[in-house]
């Protein structure tokens, strides 16, 4: 009787080789903690190690207590009452997420400053010994970040409130319930999932920034990492620094995930009927309109028509010919980067996601790769330090063959590859969570028939699944690329000697208070945030109402 021999999975290999590379860098990282170096961290102790964590900590509660606060109160507002200019404000509450934290931290430091015009005016009003209070402090980055990263929170509970019934609603009134103890006892638990996701999403980003903390004269893991590397060229105890970074960060991931878990809900029933929101009029439409309307100003306004006005006069100081061939250098470096870097992840992505597609095979089959998979996305959850430093590690034992090979030409882990590989492991998530949501849609019945009339594989995706899941591909195009124009610490850590781009440009003139010269590259990587930013919203809006449907 012979023995059937296992046939190869082409699907599987596909799905699994990339997840293991990108899992690497990380994985490089994390056996480090195999080889603890006692003095190094005996001396990390003895100087800014307590001051470091403690100035985390206090980062992470108070960004994380501010944006959970101001992200469920405006979502709340605007799914739950009718005013005038509701659907406007709606929409630009998400502008904030399109200034990097990097760019609204300088700006907003010339604004509230002691020097800035804010404090200039009160003291004007108030008398010269008037000092209402220190800006360039642990309050500061925590009003700045937690301006930019608000919206994460917001655009979660906002399509988490839209999902609910209004039937729920209408129980709770019946009960005898107010609108306020509805919100608490009611909707509010229902978000839960919701506001735990915005709210890791936040911190994430909190831990990942280096940059405000440095303006405001922060100490914390994220800034001391890119301290020893970069000024103090201590590699090792950088390295150390990252690991326990990294380790923090798989805290809040599992810390996230565990309370989601625990406060799962479910919509009973096959038809859920929308919230008809409350009209407002008065005082109260008055308020609910100005309240948002002077925070996007803080948030948004103020700070790109001082970048505005930065950029005019920097254009009109400048000598002719040398701004222009700076900013189309190194615009020219930024562009060309990000869409490469935008085609590099969503290809990786797509040949993930269409090997884990559904083809009528029992879910269990391919349950180890999805798993796979998903270890794959957890570059987005860890800071760009770490991720830039696992990176290093990795491509460092293999400069000198590939600098032998290359006769000296290229040095691995400061070249185009290196930088391309570090952004495929930091933003694999954004392109395969939107890849893979597109091609879940494309029935298996279409693939199958495809198939039986002699298609292959490749045929099937390029006339079958790519058309019909384009949305998802140009989403996950236009979000990686738009990431890569912003991204700042990957980018110092990794390019090669020479390329310069937008955010590093930004980030050093910033840095040497030069904010007048660093305008024009802010303003360009804002401006072209803003249409990204409101696609998110359009497609949590898509999504809401998809979910509606799939109810219905």
């Amino acid at each position: 009787m012979s023995r059937r021999r296992p046939s190869f999975d082409a699907g599987a290999l596909a799905a699994a080789l990339p997840a293991l590379l990108i899992l690497l860098p990380l994985i490089g990282l994390a056996l480090t903690w195999l080889h603890l170096d006692g003095e190094i961290w005996a001396h990390l102790w003895s100087t800014l190690l307590p001051e470091m964590l403690l100035n985390t900590t206090l980062l992470m509660l108070g960004v994380g207590a501010t944006t959970l606060a101001l992200g469920t109160a405006l979502a709340w507002l605007v799914t739950t009452y009718a005013f005038p200019g509701v659907k406007l404000i709606e929409w630009m509450l998400v502008l904030p997420i399109a200034i990097p934290g990097y760019i609204l931290g300088y700006v907003s430091m010339s604004l509230f400053d002691y020097a800035g015009p804010i404090q200039t005016q009160l003291r004007a009003w108030l008398g010269p010994d008037f000092e209402p209070f220190e800006f360039r402090s642990l309050p500061g980055a925590i009003f700045v970040l937690s301006l930019a990263l608000y919206p994460y929170v917001y655009l979660l509970a906002r399509a988490a409130f839209r999902e609910q019934s209004a039937a729920q609603r209408d129980a709770a009134r019946a009960a005898g319930l107010s609108d306020r103890a509805i919100f608490w006892r009611v909707a509010l638990p229902l978000a839960r999932p919701s506001l735990a996701a915005g709210v890791a999403l936040a911190l994430m980003e909190t831990l990942t920034d280096f940059a405000v903390v440095r303006y405001f004269n922060v100490v914390t893991l994220s800034e001391g990492v890119v301290r020893l590397w970069i000024i103090q060229m201590d590699r090792d105890a950088a390295v150390q620094l990252a690991s326990l970074l990294m380790m923090i960060a798989l805290g809040i991931v599992l810390i996230e995930r565990q309370l989601r878990r625990r406060a799962r809900y479910y919509q009973l029933g096959s038809y859920s009927r929308p919230i008809a929101p409350v009209r407002l009029s008065g005082l109260r439409a008055v308020a609910a309109l100005v309240g948002p309307l002077a925070l996007l100003c803080v948030a948004f306004g103020l700070p790109v028509a001082q970048l505005a006005q930065w950029a005019i006069a920097e254009m009109a100081s400048a000598e002719p010919g040398t701004l222009d061939a700076t900013f189309g250098q190194y615009l020219f470096n930024t562009l060309a980067l990000s869409l490469g870097a935008a085609l590099f992840v969503v290809a990786v992505a797509l040949g993930m996601a269409y090997a884990l597609r559904p083809r009528g095979a029992p879910a269990k089959a391919n349950a180890a790769l999805r798993f796979l998979a998903r270890l794959a996305t957890l570059g987005y959850a860890m800071p760009g330090a770490v991720v830039a430093l696992g990176v290093l590690l990795l491509l460092a034992p293999l400069n000198e063959p590939v600098l032998a090979w290359t006769g000296g030409a290229v040095l691995l882990s400061a070249s185009v590859v290196g930088l391309l590989y570090a952004y495929l492991v930091r933003f694999l998530a954004i392109g395969f969570s939107s890849v893979e949501a597109s091609l879940e849609k494309v029935t298996p019945n279409m693939e199958m028939a495809a198939r039986s009339l002699g298609a292959a594989p490749a045929r099937v995706l390029a006339r079958v699944h790519l058309p019909l899941a384009r949305t998802g591909v140009l989403a996950a195009l236009l979000l990686v690329f738009v990431d890569v124009l912003k991204e700042l610490p990957v980018t110092m850590f990794l390019r090669p000697f020479g390329l310069e781009t937008l955010s590093v440009w930004t980030y050093m003139l910033a840095s040497e208070s030069a904010w007048q010269a660093a305008a024009v590259p802010a303003l360009t990587i804002v401006l072209a945030s803003v249409g990204p930013a409101l696609l998110l919203i359009r497609l949590s809006r898509s999504g809401a109402q998809n979910n509606r449907e799939t109810r219905l």
